[in-house]
């Protein structure tokens, strides 16, 4: 079908995953500002909820590190607060100029070290241990990291720091144990999250389908004149909703040229591209989706352009197979971009950014599709795909959709959009 300007303008509602929407003279735009429309109202949380993570399986990733460290000759790894810790240990704590660390040695114990006059809150929070050491506030953290090193037998030799601890604390941790080779510990954070289980998968899942029905719902309060923070609320209020929370960017016109979108104030005329990007947090684990429609009637460059991008999206999902490297998926759909004329490389008219990044507890994280990148693709790795043409001055299009690798090659977590005019396959 085609979203005509009519039709945009017609009666709230979801007809079989196509797009009606709200009349522009039933409320004023000062009323949509304040009151949600009556389609987000109606929903509620997804049923089948997946279960979340358990210190079960916490416990077999502590397992997992501590081989990849066997394997790269660490004698322990040492996390600030952040995601990975949180991967690792669910413990989650504020960053300050006062140091939070946990050390994870490849054998023994873990261990906390906290500020003092945080010991009894620390000691109610972490967890698979009960070492929780602790600094007063005129002596030196990293001095006990020292010393639980060596407790640990790892006075010399290779300790792995997480890639976000900040330079004060690698600068003392190298003062309090110049005998040790402090070195990136990405092999064994990586090497454990890129590869997601069952159940990260299924969170993974239900983000995404709390995402689509958000945009659903989102997209069917176009009308003329909404503007880019009207829709952004509207959205947003759909996550709630729907039981999840998390970021969306809109842009209209010639700002969806903009990879992240515009400042630029924006009300939504007819023939605008829309194009709406982000995802909601469920479990502790990221969903990622891009929608681009036009309100009204697209024009013939649109639909061509719009098609162009589809068939550069459907390049990179066919080239991510198992032992494929991560370049190849960039460069199957640059390809498709650069043999329609635009390009070359990160150039615009044409792809300005990677094909996809990975994804999991964060929205970004290890590993991305982009040149020069040879990491071979594994089952459990999670990305984006997300090739965009960008043509500023006049439009933007970007199709994303994330997937997941599995022994016999890639899977969707949400299907595609089928045309320009059905942004959702159902």
């Amino acid at each position: 079908m085609t979203l005509s300007r009519r039709q945009f303008s017609r009666t709230a509602g979801l007809i079989a995953g196509s797009l009606v929407a709200v009349p522009a003279d039933a409320q004023t735009r000062d009323d949509a500002r304040r009151e949600v429309p009556d389609v987000i109202r109606a929903l509620s949380p997804l049923p089948g909820a997946p279960p979340y993570i358990t210190d079960d399986e916490r416990r077999a990733r502590i397992g997992k590190a501590r081989r990849l460290m066997a394997e790269q000759g660490l004698g322990a790894i040492v996390l600030e607060p952040g995601t990975t810790m949180a991967y690792f240990v669910d413990v989650r704590w504020g960053l300050s100029e006062r140091p939070f660390l946990l050390v994870i040695p490849a054998r023994g114990e873990l261990a906390y070290v906290a500020p003092a006059f945080e010991e009894n809150r620390a000691r109610e929070i972490t967890k698979f241990t009960n070492d929780v050491r602790v600094w007063q506030e005129d002596e030196d953290a990293t001095a006990l990291v020292a010393g639980i090193l060596k407790e640990r037998g790892v006075a010399t030799g290779k300790v792995g720091l997480e890639e976000r601890v900040r330079f004060f604390i690698v600068d003392g941790l190298r003062k309090a144990a110049p005998a040790i080779e402090w070195t990136l510990a990405t092999p064994v954070t990586a090497g454990c999250r890129m590869i997601k289980s069952a159940t990260e998968i299924a969170l993974m899942q239900h983000a995404n389908d709390i995402t689509i029905a958000a945009y659903k719902a989102g997209l069917s309060t176009l009308h003329e004149g909404l503007t880019q923070n009207e829709l952004r609320d509207n959205i947003t209020a759909a996550y709630r909703a729907l039981g999840a929370s998390g970021p969306i960017d809109v842009s209209f016109g010639e700002y969806t040229a903009f990879p992240h979108g515009s400042v630029q104030p924006q009300r939504l005329k007819s023939g605008d591209v829309v194009q709406i990007d982000d995802g909601v947090s469920f479990g502790g684990y990221q969903s990622d989706i891009t929608r681009t429609v036009v309100f009204g009637t697209p024009s013939k460059r649109q639909v061509d352009v719009w098609n162009l991008e589809k068939k550069a999206q459907a390049a990179a999902f066919a080239a991510a197979r198992v032992g494929a490297t991560c370049e190849s998926v960039d460069a199957a759909a640059r390809k498709v971009i650069s043999d329609a004329g635009f390009g070359p490389g990160y150039k615009v008219p044409g792809l300005p950014h990677r094909t996809g990044h990975g994804i999991g507890m964060d929205g970004h994280e290890w590993t991305n599709f982009v040149k020069g990148n040879t990491t071979r693709l594994a089952p459990g790795m999670c990305f984006s795909d997300e090739p965009m043409i960008a043509i500023y001055g006049e439009f933007g299009i970007r199709l994303e959709d994330c997937l997941y690798i599995t022994p016999d090659g890639p899977k969707f977590f949400t299907q595609p959009s089928p045309a320009i005019d059905q942004p959702f396959a159902s």
